[in-house]
Formats: structure tokens, sequence, C-alpha cells
């Protein structure tokens, strides 16, 4: 797939590297030519100065024969507006931009524009860490009627199985994080100490859910 990225920064460096690595082609738009350095000698794909949000540019890069379209520069409108311009002008099809203001961000999500709010994100993570209670939502779709999210899970659920979990809870576990790696489990796995849980469920029964999680399993019914 061709990839274009609009943004040399940290973000944008790190991510051209990674896609070339994995085999795509890529092309990063930056209107500082001297931001390029970050992408090293080794990298091979296009670097084109301009506004990224400008067809010309955008043509210059690709866009016309891009599958995918990333917004990461430093300014949230300069995101919101590449980003439309690649999906409405260009009919690209996967598209993402990176904000800043989390208010932004909600709302450009359910105009269907996938974002990524950096601050409250990071800020969001430290609180889960600090204090590990609750559900934090980690994607919603447009509509905002369904979310993926990490929910506090009681040590009480530890020794018992996936199935269970659902079974009780009404909830679908997509994945877990365990020893700092993502495993999909079965309904077979058994949830252990340190587990983190990654559910998708209604966004209307979150409060359900995170009660069902911290009370623990049923007495009745085995694992």
């Amino acid at each position: 797939m061709h990839i274009v990225i609009m943004g040399c920064g940290r973000v944008g460096s790190a991510l051209a590297q990674t896609l070339e690595g994995q085999g795509h082609t890529v092309a990063v738009i930056d209107r500082d030519p001297t931001s390029f350095r970050r992408l090293g000698s080794s990298f091979s794909g296009r670097r084109v100065t301009g506004i990224g949000f400008d067809q010309d540019t955008l043509r210059e890069a690709g866009i016309e024969d891009a599958g995918a379209f990333a917004a990461v520069s430093s300014g949230d409108n300069s995101n919101i507006i590449a980003a439309r311009v690649a999906r409405e002008m260009f009919g690209v099809e996967n598209v993402a931009a990176r904000i800043y203001d989390p208010r932004r961000a909600e709302v450009y999500q359910r105009l269907g524009i996938p974002t990524v709010a950096t601050v409250r994100w990071t800020a969001d993570q430290m609180l889960r860490r600090l204090l590990p209670s609750g559900a934090e939502p980690l994607w919603r779709d447009p509509t905002g009627g369904v979310q993926l999210a990490e929910v506090h899970t009681s040590q009480t659920w530890v020794g018992h199985r996936i199935s269970r979990l659902q079974d009780q809870t009404g909830v679908r576990v997509a994945f877990l994080t365990r020893l700092g790696e993502a495993l999909l489990p079965s309904s077979q796995t058994v949830l252990q100490e340190g587990d983190l849980v990654h559910v998708m469920m209604r966004t209307d029964e979150i409060d359900r859910v995170e009660a069902a999680f911290a009370k623990g399993p049923e007495e009745e019914g085995g694992q």
C-alpha cells in the first residue's frame, strides 16, 4: 500500500520508518525541509516540502494512489483539514488525524474521521496506571453506540475463564494485555494476575459492566 503522512515530527518520522519497514511505500509531507532529517538516510520514500492540505502538494506525494493518509502535524486545524481533503477530495478510505484538543477529537470522530487525541490519551493512560478503576474507552464507532474499553477487573476474577467473565458480564473480550504483550484469548483462557482486559460493549452499558467487573464472579455456576 502507498501511504501519505503529513508531519515529520517524532510521530510522523517514526510512523514512516515503521510502515516502510513493513513493505509499504511512504511519502512524508512537511513545510520545513529540515524536518526530514528525522527520517534517516535509510528512508527511501518521498520527501515532499509543502502544506499538507494543499491539493498539488498531496498529488506530488502520490495521494491519488494512496490507500491511507495520516495527519500528524502539530496543528489540530491543519490535521483535520488535511484529513478531510484526503477523504473527500481524493477518496482515500483509511484516514486518521492526530488531535490535541479532546473536545475536537470527539466531534470529528462522530463525523467519521478517526482521531487520536494525544494529550487526553497520554493523561488517561497515566491515570489508568495510577488509579485503576472503572472503564477507559479506547475506541468508539462513529455513532458512539459501541466502544472498545479497558475495564478494571477485580482480583476475584483471577483464575476464572474468559467464558465465565463474558457470560456473567455480557461483554465480548477483544484481547488481553499480559506482561506487556497483546493476547487474543479463547473461551478457555484463564485470567491471570496483572492481566489488562479490553472488551467490546455498548456505550450505554458502561455502568453495568463496570459494576459486574468490580463485583467479581457470582457464586453459582462453575468455571
